[in-house]
């Protein structure tokens, strides 16, 4: 399993856009990607999860990758969110 924490740079937060092309991003995966904002946690390719926690600007958040391709799963995500978020 591979573990990185990301702080929220866009001024507002994750919204709609950035969260669509995430979830795109991490179904092309073999691995799953979870994502905590403190006690609140959901998968990366579900949308709705990823909305319903409420992540704002500034906010310190959790990616856990897990499976077959997880070194290279966490370095896309970790990729994605500097360009993106």
């Amino acid at each position: 399993m591979k573990e990185f924490n990301y702080t929220i740079q866009d001024p507002l937060g994750i919204h709609a856009r950035p969260a669509g092309e995430l979830v795109k991003l991490v179904k092309s995966l073999a691995s799953d990607v979870t994502v905590s904002n403190g006690a609140k946690s959901a998968s990366a390719s579900k949308i709705f999860g990823l909305m319903g926690l409420g992540i704002k600007q500034g906010d310190m958040i959790t990616f856990k990758v897990e499976g077959a391709d997880e070194e290279a799963a966490a370095a896309a995500v970790e990729k994605f969110m500097k360009e993106n978020l």
